[in-house]
């Protein structure tokens, strides 16, 4: 059966199914358009992941097109109707808002168009990931940050921290990700988030836990490990770039250097480097996952790409699946804890602990350490805001 969810907030239970609105989820529904917390069946399929998360006016086919513009339309009119009485959608339910005629007709014509892409779509590779990552994205917007613009007053006279105060007083203190925002698959955010990707370090200290502390996680030498990875090559249980050293370059140079010489060679350069080639195999890898106009990942990306591009996107793609479905992984295990995942950032995990619950963090590195491609070394940090984080130790 093809149904519709009729408002996206837990507490508004309401579906459209068969030209009908009801109030449960019929046993047998089975395809929607969008992942939503008020459906219970682990074996509805969500349509919108078949297509890359584009919106459903960009996949309606030719013969709906018409119906859908009529209805979105009178959507948006609704809507703007709701703005101008100052209706608040966040604290009403939105079929008790709207006549019952027009929610028959609106999700008439989306439950058609779901259906005619479940007829023309196939099903993604990594959908099972898909649908475990956006059950995470929706947690996680629906999780209010605690924000404390307090240490910003002191630097009140600076016009750019003004003006960053006065964007984040009117800024909803929610993280709303956007899975579909990259083409490598790292996560992005949606335009009415906060800005957790972009937020300048300097700020960092308005985030408090809602607990007792933030640990962040975040894997040591992350894409150089996941070259190694792909390249068949055993993990370094110590400082990627210290075994660098030691390793590729022989010793001689700093930490930096190693950093600066290796990344500068990976990315920029196509110069033949025997040292560099035994361990870090760029025409293997690039030969494997790239075929001349697309990449292909190992977790069944695919990304189009010139030669130049190709290595960075294989890697980074790469890394960003191995980090997220690590981040499954722990979102699952702390389920039913008072603990929680506040946010992700690139190549990390910061994670909001309850001091009663700090036993717990010797599992959860350990889970977020064992990748699909070995044992990743974690580093740690702990503080009593964002902005203030100490290295704890490194696993």
């Amino acid at each position: 059966m093809y149904f519709e969810v009729l408002d996206n907030k837990i507490e508004c239970y309401g579906f459209y199914a068969d030209g009908e609105i009801h109030k449960t989820l019929p046993d047998d529904a089975k395809y929607t358009w969008s992942y939503n917390p008020n459906i219970s069946l682990d074996s509805v399929e969500y349509m919108n992941l078949r297509v890359g998360g584009k919106d459903i006016g960009e996949v309606c086919p030719e013969h709906l097109k018409e119906d859908w513009k009529l209805v979105s339309d009178r959507l948006k009119a609704y809507m703007r109707s709701f703005m101008t009485a100052k209706i608040n959608l966040e604290h009403n339910c939105f079929y008790d808002l709207v006549p019952e005629r027009f929610l028959i007709e609106y999700f008439s014509i989306k439950s058609k168009i779901t259906q005619w892409v479940q007829e023309n779509y196939k099903t993604p590779q990594n959908y099972s990931f898909l649908v475990d990552l956006a059950k995470f994205v929706d947690e996680t917007k629906r999780r209010k940050l605690d924000i404390d613009l307090a240490p910003l007053n002191t630097k009140i006279v600076n016009p750019r921290t003004k003006a960053m105060r006065q964007k984040l007083e009117a800024m909803p203190p929610f993280i709303r990700y956007n899975m579909f925002g990259t083409i490598t698959g790292r996560l992005a955010t949606v335009e009415n988030s906060f800005p957790i990707l972009s937020l300048d370090k300097n700020y960092r200290s308005i985030i408090k836990p809602t607990n007792d502390w933030f640990v962040e996680l975040d894997f040591n030498g992350a894409e150089l490990r996941t070259f190694l990875a792909l390249a068949g090559h055993k993990q370094p249980d110590v400082d990627i770039h210290d075994w660098n050293i030691e390793n590729v370059f022989g010793g001689g140079i700093t930490r930096e250097e190693a950093k600066e010489k290796i990344f500068a060679w990976l990315y920029g350069s196509d110069k033949k480097n025997p040292i560099l080639s035994k361990i870090y195999d760029r025409d293997t890898i690039r030969e494997k996952y790239w075929n001349g106009y697309q990449v292909i990942t190992p977790y069944h990306r695919t990304i189009e790409s010139d030669r130049h591009h190709a290595m960075s996107y294989i890697i980074q793609s790469t890394f960003s699946d191995i980090v997220l479905r690590q981040v499954i992984k722990v979102h699952e295990y702390l389920k039913g804890k008072k603990s929680f995942i506040s946010f992700t950032i690139h190549d990390n995990i910061v994670l909001d602990i309850a001091d009663d619950e700090k036993r717990l963090l010797r599992e959860i590195v350990s889970i977020f350490s064992n990748t699909d491609y070995g044992l990743f070394k974690v580093n740690i940090k702990v503080g009593n805001d964002y902005g203030d984080m100490k290295t704890l130790g490194k696993n």
